[in-house]
């Protein structure tokens, strides 16, 4: 599968040349600016490049945000102090990890500034491909943004290329102006500049699809069901041609093309290639040698999410989808000798087989992170229906997720019980892709789910790092979330 992901590489090396040792280590990184000089068509697409790169830099720990937060896994070992605090909602503002997904996403919002800023003026005889690049660049700030708001609450809200003092003094701008200001517009101007699919080196950059399905989940998000209805709508006709796989595991067999009928967008990862790999095959993988031994699994184990008790309990009988998603009761039968090997009491007594595929090297895993696929658009779609009042309609929707699965259809349900039936198909659809967390706390569930471990009512947002209240050092204009200080 040799596309974006091989070409990524590419781009490091302009990348690379072009920031400063100060850009990448100074707080807050999107206080520096980049002085790239911009000429040919192949000079914007490199720096889209090193865009889409930052954030698979920043993908590779999404489950921790949309996973590991959530009621549907947990850390079973004892010795990830930080995963584990984001487990029992225990983190504090000073942790790498909040400080490292602040300065990933920055990154990308600083790249993509700075590629507007210079595209703007560029002649399209000279860029044939600029709304293309300014498609791309837009989706991207509207992703960064939209996760932003998601983890932190209110951010900065940067649409140029600021200086050191600039940077220092923007205060944190409310959510709600975050969405109509940028994420919005962004992804409604991406979705006109962007093609509907690309072929060759190209597959996996953005698609106008992909603007239209992540704007979808921005109107769900915000509770504009009218929109969302509308826009993911348009996913289900021509001139879209998304289809579900036929077979659900096919999703997660990684010696097939993952630019299918239901790919919409990922986070691309490619091995051997220098550290562009994904850690979470050998990140989700249990202390089990003869388990790692049979599917080749080089470089060891982490252990780092375990799918709770409570989601295991909740898989129906005939659920084709749950020996991918979940597996459990501390053993594993090998499918070819049939012998039974026992997992260590030390070790996480259940894992999830979405991420398993060969690995040669520690954390080099080619398995890519599904950002949206069709099944999600489709899900999203049966939420809007159901919530504008059409609870007939979206059992349409509903019901090709469902049976897909190999599940009998609904065939009546109330409103009430379609939100509940839409709910529950998402938790086990889209299991440890990043979505549990987030669709909890949209839906106003998460302290009622999370409570039981440690969530308090602030919490549905984590402490904004501890490193930028101090570099702004403003608490009237770049407060610490409630609750955090």
């Amino acid at each position: 599968m040799k596309n974006i992901k091989n070409i990524i590489i590419l781009g490091l090396v302009l990348i690379m040349s072009s920031c400063s040792k100060s850009f990448i280590e100074k707080e807050p990184v999107s206080s520096v600016t980049i002085d790239v000089l911009y000429k040919t068509d192949k000079d914007y697409q490199d720096a889209i490049i090193g865009a889409y790169e930052s954030l698979r830099n920043q993908y590779s720990n999404m489950w921790q945000f949309g996973d590991l937060r959530g009621d549907d896994a947990f850390i079973n070992i004892s010795n990830q102090p930080s995963s584990r605090s984001v487990d029992l909602f225990s983190i504090n503002s000073g942790d790498d990890l909040l400080r490292n997904t602040w300065a990933n996403y920055y990154i990308v919002i600083n790249r993509t500034n700075n590629i507007l800023s210079k595209i703007e003026n560029a002649e399209v005889a000279v860029i044939p491909n600029k709304d293309r690049y300014i498609g791309e660049a837009k989706f991207l700030r509207a992703l960064a943004y939209f996760d932003l708001v998601r983890i932190f609450g209110d951010v900065q809200m940067i649409t140029n290329v600021p200086t050191i003092i600039e940077a220092a003094t923007t205060p944190r701008t409310p959510v709600a102006t975050i969405y109509s200001d940028i994420i919005v517009k962004d992804l409604l101007d991406a979705a006109t500049k962007l093609p509907l699919a690309y072929t060759g080196t190209e597959v996996g950059r953005a698609t106008r699809g992909a603007a239209k399905a992540i704007l979808g989940k921005v109107y769900l998000t915000i509770k504009d069901f009218q929109k969302a209805e509308a826009v993911l709508q348009e996913l289900t006709t021509s001139p879209y041609t998304y289809a579900l796989l036929a077979n659900y595991n096919d999703l997660f067999d990684y010696t097939k093309n993952e630019h299918h009928s239901e790919y919409i967008f990922d986070i691309e990862y490619e091995e051997g290639m220098g550290g562009l790999g994904s850690p979470c095959t050998n990140g989700f993988m249990p202390n089990v040698p003869a388990l790692l031994d049979y599917y080749k699994i080089k470089g060891g184990f982490n252990e780092s999410v375990s799918p709770t008790q409570l989601f295991i309990d909740l898989w129906q009988s005939g659920d084709k989808r749950k020996d991918v998603s979940v597996q459990y009761g501390g053993k594993w039968t090998n499918p070819i000798t049939g012998v039974v090997t026992i997992f260590n009491s030390s070790t996480s007594q259940s894992y999830t087989k979405k991420y398993i595929t060969s690995v040669a090297i520690l954390n080099d895993s080619k398995a890519n992170w599904k950002v949206i696929r069709y099944a999600d658009v489709l899900l999203m779609y049966a939420e809007a229906l159901n919530e504008n009042g059409k609870t007939l309609a979206a059992l349409v929707p509903l019901n090709k997720v469902h049976s897909r699965a190999g599940l009998p259809e609904y065939d009546s349900l109330t409103q009430s019980e379609a939100r509940d039936k839409i709910a529950l198909e998402r938790r086990y659809e889209l299991s440890f892709e990043g979505h549990r967390w987030f669709d909890l706390v949209r839906t106003g569930k998460a302290l009622e789910a999370c409570a039981p471990v440690g969530m308090k009512d602030y919490m549905t947002v984590f402490p904004v790092p501890l490193s930028q209240v101090q570099v702004i050092n403003n608490a009237s204009t770049f407060p610490q979330n409630k609750g955090y200080n």
